[in-house]
């Protein structure tokens, strides 16, 4: 009586591998993106945190700021950011933020090499009618993949 080989063959290992591999070369850069949207998020969400105190500080009648840098950020809008600035907290995600005439620059940092030294910017515009203000993203030199979205 022939007993019978339990067991794959080649040819199925090598079709498993085959789509394990075309998997991994689809999820990997698509897992590298995501891992840098959300270290940019940490900026993004500072960035709508000055945001905010610009606005609060427009509606009291000041007109529009300009903190050039964190330190006056934090005195003149009341936004403290040191747990995020690089330089006073290493590892920090931003290495340079200011507002000048109401618009948020953040230049970022220790996120990863694509990214790293990019801008990003929220511009705002301003309804004169009902004095709302509106803010928009922008960037000259951070990659489209990763500029928020809002």
């Amino acid at each position: 009586m022939l007993r019978r080989e339990k067991g794959f063959t080649l040819i199925e290992l090598l079709i498993v591998i085959a789509i394990i591999g075309i998997l991994a070369a689809i999820a990997i850069p698509m897992y590298k993106t995501q891992t840098v949207k959300a270290k940019l998020t940490e900026c993004t969400n500072t960035m709508s945190n000055v945001a905010s105190a610009v606005a609060a500080y427009i509606q009291e009648g000041n007109g529009w700021p300009t903190a050039p840098t964190y330190t006056e950020i934090g005195s003149s809008l009341g936004v403290s950011l040191g747990a995020i600035i690089d330089t006073v907290t290493p590892g920090g995600r931003i290495h340079v933020i200011d507002v000048t005439t109401g618009v948020i620059t953040a230049q970022v940092t220790n996120i990863d090499q694509v990214v790293n030294s990019s801008h990003i910017v929220m511009v705002p515009t301003s309804n004169a009618a009902d004095g709302s203000i509106r803010w928009n993203w922008s960037t000259a030199d951070m990659p489209a993949a990763y500029m928020p979205k809002r």
